[in-house]
């Protein structure tokens, strides 16, 4: 009867470490998966910029400016400093 009691308390001893190590891991994944969301929610509008300007087009308003290649670059950094704001104000960085 002491062996059977003593092997069920070492296998709830056993599970209570499973499910810490368990949760450990988890914590882990989540914060890596927090990182890789983060950088895709700030290469996606950069993505689609890149895209809109990267279509050959004759009647595209931006493709004649004088500027227009640096215009769009300081679009896409704007919106990176504007994603970092929100990100940072929302505490996610």
């Amino acid at each position: 009867m002491q062996v059977t009691d003593g092997v069920d308390t070492f296998r709830d001893l056993l599970n209570g470490m499973l499910d810490s190590y368990y949760s450990t891991i988890t914590t882990r994944t989540n914060s890596v998966m927090k990182v890789l969301t983060l950088f895709s929610a700030i290469f996606m509008p950069l993505t689609f910029i890149t895209g809109i300007f990267g279509m050959n087009f004759r009647n595209f308003p931006e493709l004649d400016w004088h500027y227009g290649f640096q215009g769009s670059l300081i679009l896409m950094v704007v919106v990176i400093i504007i994603m970092a704001a929100i990100f940072k104000w929302k505490k996610w960085l």
